[in-house]
């Protein structure tokens, strides 16, 4: 696992509060890299807030999946359930555009849980209270050491590229150190908004390795992940 971000907050800087992004089938794990393209008014509003304070932005997957931010199968008030569990992460960069978006990278820092809902920012997006405790030691590499069955994994991971006809730098993942592949593996592959969500759960690195070799064999071998069911919050 790679040593921690020194622009990353410590435990105690990490904000009571978080504006949301919600994004069906998109995963962010503290210690990945998340590409991001922002063009509709509330979550350029939120970015531009975001800037202007502590940088962070909790990501987090609605529970109907469908989209992100509105789609899906709204709540009484209108506004679509998310999972309590999600991971804030860091602008780290952001680039505008001559059309009018804004191109984000997010470093992810930590998990967190879903306290309670905020009222509407004024910008039009969503604000919780965030959870922090439970994911202390996302923030730190030490604490995420990872056992991992690498022969299982490749010869898993090989047979799942085969089966969607895909492809990849295969000399970069041999190169790569267990956690980042892991964290890496997680977020890229085409997994269902189902298995998102149960690798972000996952307990630590070590679980979540176990866990992404399952979702692939069965990928590869058996049923598809989109079918794997649900894990219960």
């Amino acid at each position: 696992m790679s040593k921690r971000n020194p622009f990353d907050p410590n435990f105690e800087q990490l904000p009571e509060a978080l504006p949301i992004f919600p994004l069906s089938g998109v995963l962010l794990l503290p210690g990945g890299k998340l590409p991001l393209n922002v063009f509709e008014p509330r979550y350029l509003a939120l970015i531009f807030d975001s800037l202007a304070g502590h940088r962070m932005i909790g990501m987090v997957q609605p529970t109907q999946p469908g989209g992100y931010a509105g789609d899906g199968m709204p709540a009484a008030d209108g506004k679509p359930k998310v999972h309590k569990v999600g991971c804030a992460g860091r602008i780290v960069s952001f680039n505008e555009t001559e059309d009018g978006r804004l191109l984000l990278a997010l470093s992810g820092v930590c998990r967190f849980e879903i306290g309670r809902e905020l009222d509407l920012a004024q910008g039009g997006y969503r604000r919780v209270t965030s959870i922090f405790a439970p994911y202390r030691g996302d923030l730190d590499p030490s604490d995420q050491a990872v056992e991992l069955d690498r022969e299982r994994l490749m010869a898993a991971l090989a047979a799942f590229f085969r089966s969607r006809n895909l492809s990849t730098d295969w000399e970069a993942v041999k190169k790569a150190a267990d956690g980042n592949l892991v964290t890496s593996l997680s977020m890229v592959l085409p997994f269902g908004p189902a298995e998102k969500q149960a690798l972000l759960e996952a307990a630590d690195t070590a679980a979540r390795a176990k866990l992404l070799v399952a979702f692939l064999e069965m990928g590869a071998f058996g049923q598809p992940p989109e079918s794997t069911p649900q894990r219960a919050n």
